[in-house]
């Protein structure tokens, strides 16, 4: 087929483009309602099942943000509920220390408050003032005598006994104030003691009233989450957000010291298992045993803690009794320490084959007559790998802590990424879908858009009866609305 073929007229290009936009156009005209008929449906049938998708997706996140609001409300309560008993417990240990000796020092303090009321009573006591008769016979002995030398003398004599007699009362007078004063000096030991004693039961107080302020705020966010208020979700789901961070770090550091405690015995196990089976082309078998130690040492650590009751993943442990409970804690512990010993014993033997392989690459007098002078700092390391393998596999028990954290914050984690993940998802259809429809329209503009000239002509022709009748004019936007 020649490429003039498709021309009306071969000779003349523009006409015979002219003719066919013509004809094509007519075509378009007649097909004007049908074509915007089957752009609308397809519009709709690609933006229907896109909106009903993001309407099913924004329900499901609805759901699982109810979902989990009661599961992370759940477990809020029963941590919150745990750390109250926690706190009434210490509470109680606190009290029980501090006041079970009060009834001893009441019974100290009355003593010594009845002893202070005595000694106090006894410094009130004030010495009997002379007789009435000594006034009477002090104004005798100040009379002047007259000329008579007998009762000159017998007034003298009274002067000075009376004299005498008032010397002695106020000598008595200060010895008895003396008295008085050494009994309150000896008021200071007693004072002193009181007031340690009230210092101390005031700080006993102090810390009763603190350990109960701490109750009182758990409480108060116990009965916050058990009435599910956006603030106690919001304050769990970052308390969550904080653990699982927290939780993955230690984990991460945790992976570091299970690679290291593989690297440390991969060699000596490779005397055991084999060095030259591999599992794969890259995967030696003495790696994997190295590996699977690393993981059994972690489980004896696991199980361990779960016998202690300081881990909970695994209820039908907790459940046991205790009996069984304590007989699985020590075979735990035992075969931990077996395992750590082992691994010690396999960082001996890495040490020694290190040794046996730099003795046969080295085969000089002078090197080994250096390696014999410096062999004691061989020890060195040897004693710092067996000491790194005993103490690895301890460290690694602990593991299970941060492992429960990072179970138990994951589920809210998880929950939250999946609904953003979700919502997201929501958006993106419901944005596909509004762009569906509006490309759906603008298809159909640009459908008008192209068979403009017949439009215009059926407007024209539409317009003339309806100015000739004197009618309203129709316009083109009310035609092709």
């Amino acid at each position: 087929m020649s490429a003039q073929s498709w021309m009306v007229w071969p000779d003349n290009f523009a006409a015979s483009v002219l003719v066919l936009a013509v004809l094509a156009m007519g075509f378009m005209y007649a097909a004007r309602m049908p074509m915007h008929a089957l752009i609308r449906s397809m519009g709709h049938a690609v933006g229907g099942p896109l909106r009903m998708g993001a309407r099913w997706l924004f329900t499901a996140v609805a759901e699982m943000q109810q979902r989990n609001k009661v599961v992370l409300l759940a477990q809020g309560r029963q941590e919150t509920g745990k750390r109250i008993e926690r706190e009434f417990e210490r509470l109680g240990a606190l009290v029980t220390r501090e006041l079970q000796g009060y009834p001893a020092l009441q019974r100290k303090l009355l003593e010594d408050i009845a002893r202070f009321e005595d000694d106090y009573k006894k410094c009130g006591e004030v010495p009997p003032t002379p007789p009435d008769w000594a006034e009477a016979v002090a104004a005798m002995a100040k009379v002047q005598a007259i000329g008579n030398e007998v009762i000159a003398d017998v007034l003298e004599e009274l002067n000075r006994s009376i004299t005498a007699a008032h010397d002695d009362a106020m000598g008595e007078y200060r010895r008895a104030y003396e008295s008085r004063h050494k009994i309150l000096g000896r008021f200071m030991p007693s004072w002193r003691s009181v007031d340690k004693n009230l210092q101390l039961v005031e700080k006993n107080v102090a810390d009763v009233k603190n350990s109960v302020k701490g109750v009182d705020a758990h409480m108060a966010k116990y009965e916050q989450i058990a009435a599910g208020t956006d603030k106690a979700q919001h304050a769990l789901t970052v308390s969550a957000f904080t653990q699982f961070t927290v939780s993955l770090l230690v984990m991460l550091v945790a992976a570091g010291g299970a690679f290291i405690n593989c690297k440390l015995i991969a060699l000596p196990m490779s005397e055991m298992v084999g060095a030259g089976d591999y599992i794969t082309s890259t995967l030696r078998t003495s790696d994997v045993a190295a590996l699977v130690i690393v993981c059994i040492e972690a489980s004896m650590g696991l199980f361990l803690l779960e016998a202690m009751r300081i881990t909970h993943l695994f209820p039908s442990i907790a459940n046991l009794n205790e009996r069984m409970r304590k007989r699985m804690m020590w075979i735990a512990f035992t075969l931990l320490v077996i395992l750590a010993g082992v691994e010690a014993a396999l960082a001996l033997m890495r040490d020694l084959l290190i040794a046996d392989k730099q003795a046969l690459i080295q085969s000089l007098a002078t090197v080994q007559a250096q390696s014999a002078v410096n062999g004691w700092v061989g020890t060195i390391p040897m004693a710092g790998q067996m000491l790194l393998g005993f103490i690895l596999p301890f460290a690694l028990a602990f593991i299970a802590i941060p492992l429960e954290s990072l179970i138990h914050s994951g589920r809210t984690v998880g929950g939250v990424l999946l609904m953003a993940c979700v919502r997201l998802a929501a958006v993106t259809l419901r944005m596909a879908a509004n762009l569906v429809r509006n490309a759906s329209r603008l298809l159909v503009r640009l459908y008008d858009v192209v068979i403009a000239v017949p439009l215009l002509v059926e407007s024209l022709v539409k317009r003339r009866p309806a100015v000739a009748g004197g009618g309203k004019v129709p316009t083109f936007e009310h035609t092709h609305a």
